[in-house]
This record gives C-alpha cells, structure tokens and sequence, in this order.
C-alpha cells in the first residue's frame, strides 16, 4: 500500500524526531537527526527533537506527538525495540513494522530469509568461539569479512586474510554481544540501492581505496567515491533495482530502506544486507540517490515521513 500524499504541514501533526539511542551508532544517529529536524522545520512541520539516551518510553514521557520520524541506527532503535512502544502507544511512525525491524536487523536471519526465497547472499560461517575457526576456513577459504550479525555503519567488521587476522577478527567482533560470522569475501563492484515507498531510486556504484566500506570510509573519508549514474547499462541498473525491491519485500521492509548489493567478477548478484532507518548525514547514501532522481533533501523527508500516514 502506497504512501498517503500530504499537501500541508499542518496534517502531520506534531512529529518527534527520534535520534540518538545507546548503540554503536550514537553519534551518527545525532547528525542524522539534526539534519531531519532542521529539513522538517524548514518544510513548516511542527517538529520536536528528541535525544534517546536511555528508555523510549521515558523519553516520551509526558511528550504530546502525533507521529514520530525514527532516525535511531542500530540496536534500540532499528531493531524493532522502539517500534514495539510506538504501537503499544499507538503512535505512528516512519520505517518498518516489529516483525521486519527485528529481522533485518540481524544479517544472518536475513541471509536466511533471503537464501529461502532463492536470493543470492554470499557464503557464510557462523563463529560461535576459536572452536569454529578451522571449519570456517574449510568452508570459506580467505580472505573472508567478519561481521557481528547486529550492528550497521560496519562496526565491528574485519577482513582477514590468514588464521592470526581470523582469530583477531572474531575477537573484536565477539565485543558486540551478538551472533558473529564470517562472509566470503566478494571481489567485485559494490552498489547500493535506496528504496523509497516500495520503488527503488537511482543505483550508486560505491568506491573506497580501504579495504572495504568500513566506518571511516563511509563517514570520515575523502578518497570515498560515489558513482551516481552507477555506470550499469539500463537493464542492469532494472534488474538490481527490482532485485533491491523484493529483497526488501520479503523481509517486510515497508516505508523506505536501502539495499547493499555485489556484483562480483562472474556477473552474479549478491545481496550483502538492508538497513531500515538508513543514514541522513551530509556523507549518506539515500539524499544523494534521490538527489539524482530529482528530489532534494528537504522533499526526501517530507516524503519519507508520508510513509508514517495510512
């Protein structure tokens, strides 16, 4: 079901602006947040914001909302936890439904999901201790990437490429309290795809000198390099635009989210993960993709809170 189409501020009510939490992601969440909050009071929405620094519920304590515009990254905020009090409080709000949030936010069920309906996600191993390393490497090889299956803005992730970098890979990931596995690394060219209301924007092809697409690369860097027209042919930027489309069907992504996707070097599509409540920061991804659709950040807001109506 689309989007309600909203003409005037007025009819959003009062909106909270969500940001901050207790996760890794903290200080991206705060500049998401500022950027959100400044666009809806430029657009005349009647906008709160609200710093999460402990318990949802007490910071909506004695807060009258109509709508809330939830922009907490990772763990509390992405994960279905505060989706949960918004519908027990029977406030609506932008992004994914429980079900979705929960799942998505962690990698491996969502690999899962994915590897049911017959999407292609890259080989992987779960690392429970030390015990697991020589089976892993049995199965994958190197290099591999290291991922704790619940954090995003790839916290906690390492490529290894011999048994000294896996075991020290699994070490750091291990101090994210959550499931960790090892991925087959995929060499190839890597994509993004920001979904909006169910249809996909523009593809931007990703390019960093690091390793990988890691923190610093996303939100620090300058040699990051963002390729928008992505440089696919038009059948290709269609065919992984659909196939970002019903990745996040079904896993029940509703509102908007975006899509990481490999091309690897045999022409095969590899869906790497979906984020639900995807940055807005000056360096993010889904403003610069609508960008190139014609939509400037302001109208992106506007049209992401929408889906929070109906």
């Amino acid at each position: 079901m689309k989007a309600m189409v909203i003409n005037k501020p007025e009819q959003f009510g009062r909106v909270a602006v969500m940001m901050g939490g207790s996760a890794a992601e903290r200080e991206v969440s705060l500049r998401s947040g500022a950027a959100v909050y400044e666009a809806l009071k430029r657009k005349g929405v009647d906008a709160i914001a609200i710093d999460v620094t402990g318990s949802p519920i007490d910071a909506l304590a004695g807060q009258q909302i109509d709508r809330v515009f939830n922009i907490i990254h990772g763990r509390g905020g992405e994960d279905g936890v505060l989706q949960g009090v918004l519908e027990v409080l029977g406030i609506p709000y932008t992004g994914s439904r429980v079900m979705a949030s929960a799942l998505t936010m962690d990698k491996l069920r969502t690999k899962l999901c994915w590897q049911g309906y017959g999407l292609i996600t890259p080989k992987w191993h779960v690392l429970k201790d030390e015990a697991d390393i020589d089976a892993c490497i049995e199965k994958l090889g190197f290099p591999v990437i290291v991922k704790p299956a619940q954090e995003g803005s790839s916290i906690g992730m390492s490529k290894a490429t011999n048994r000294s970098e896996l075991q020290q890979a699994l070490t750091v990931a291990a101090k994210y309290r959550c499931d960790v596995y090892a991925e087959a690394w995929v060499t190839g060219k890597e994509y993004t795809v920001a979904v909006l209301d169910g249809e996909a924007l523009p593809v931007i092809r990703l390019e960093t000198p690091n390793a990988f697409y890691d923190y610093e690369a996303k939100y620090q860097a300058t040699t990051t390099q963002y390729h928008c027209p992505c440089g696919l042919s038009q059948d290709q930027e269609q065919f992984i635009k659909n196939l970002a489309e019903t990745a996040c069907q079904v896993v029940g992504v509703k509102g908007w989210g975006r899509v990481d996707v490999f091309i690897d070097d045999l022409g095969q599509y590899q869906l790497i993960e979906v984020n639900t409540v995807p940055g807005m920061t000056d360096h993010s991804l889904v403003p610069m993709a609508a960008r190139q659709a014609g939509m400037d950040f302001d109208e992106l807001v506007w049209r992401v809170l929408e889906t929070s109506c109906g």
